[in-house]
């Protein structure tokens, strides 16, 4: 960093908190308490989700470098990119001179996080694991960026929430099957956010008992469950061919219905407030099941 950089930061820090700013604390998903002399202003995102939630909660602008396929809000698409795929550029990340790392604790191998550990910049680790840790989430950056939106952003997300659930939860069961990945054909089990999203609007995944997260199936084993719907997700929702090899199966409930659902895989995959816009969808093609049986 400039030297004129470094005093304009500093100057910006002072503005915005003052001379006496607080020290402020927060547990990750790791389960490790993260400390910062005051609240963040040069913050790395290393994950899309981590760096919509942030945009959610007001800090957006604090953002000097994030990922690949970071793209919402728009402003995202702006922000210098430091990491794509399972790969992050430790010599970029360090020159941005982070004072918090914000990162997706499955989107890289520990060998990165140790890495990132060893910069010296406080790293937060985000691992959500139910559609509750969203908002925790929000509530948790908001603390270590001092943002005044976080509290506004995770009750308004737990409140749309609460609604989705007191609205379909209870109807009557619709079976579902969500196809992550046709070859080779992949679902998500009972240990997966998603399982979740799917309980929300009274669905039932038909393979949520299996134990991998995210369990190889066979073609043979979903035509042996017999779905009454089928849903994909891909980016943007654009229908792809995805679930065009289930309708050699008239048989199925799903396919016979023409209940082979895409939803969008920006929102339904990202662990931010616009996962429930998704939902919302989800819950009313479930219900379309539920009313046309």
């Amino acid at each position: 960093m400039t030297a004129g950089r470094g005093l304009a930061a500093s100057l910006a820090l002072c503005v915005a908190f003052g001379a006496g700013a607080q020290p402020v604390a927060a547990i990750d998903d790791a389960g490790s308490r993260i400390e910062l002399a005051r609240p963040a202003q040069r913050i790395v995102s290393l994950a899309p989700h981590l760096t919509e939630q942030l945009f959610a909660i007001g800090a957006g602008a604090r953002i000097v470098g994030t990922t690949e396929f970071a793209d919402h809000p728009d402003e995202a698409k702006r922000i210098p990119r430091v990491a794509r795929a399972h790969s992050v550029d430790l010599e970029r990340v360090a020159a941005l001179e982070p004072d918090l790392i914000a990162v997706w604790g499955s989107g890289f191998p520990p060998a990165v996080l140790e890495a990132l550990r060893r910069l010296g910049a406080p790293v937060f680790v985000s691992e959500p694991k139910s559609l509750a840790d969203i908002a925790g989430s929000l509530e948790r950056l908001g603390t270590l960026t001092a943002s005044a939106g976080a509290g506004a952003a995770a009750a308004a997300f737990r409140a749309r929430l609460d609604a989705l659930r007191a609205r379909y939860s209870a109807r009557r069961p619709v079976t579902v099957f969500y196809q992550i990945w046709p070859q080779p054909l992949m679902t998500l089990s009972g240990r997966h956010a998603l399982n979740e999203a799917i309980r929300v609007c009274g669905g039932r995944n038909v393979f949520e008992d299996l134990a991998p997260i995210a369990p190889q199936v066979s073609v043979e084993a979903v035509l042996a469950a017999d779905p009454q719907v089928i849903v994909t997700a891909e980016p943007g929702g654009r229908r792809t061919d995805a679930l065009d090899g289930w309708k050699r199966f008239p048989s199925l409930r799903a396919v016979r219905a023409g209940r082979l659902v895409t939803l969008d895989a920006d929102r339904i995959n990202r662990h931010t407030p616009r996962l429930l816009d998704e939902l919302a969808v989800l819950c009313e093609r479930i219900d379309q099941a539920r009313s046309r049986r």
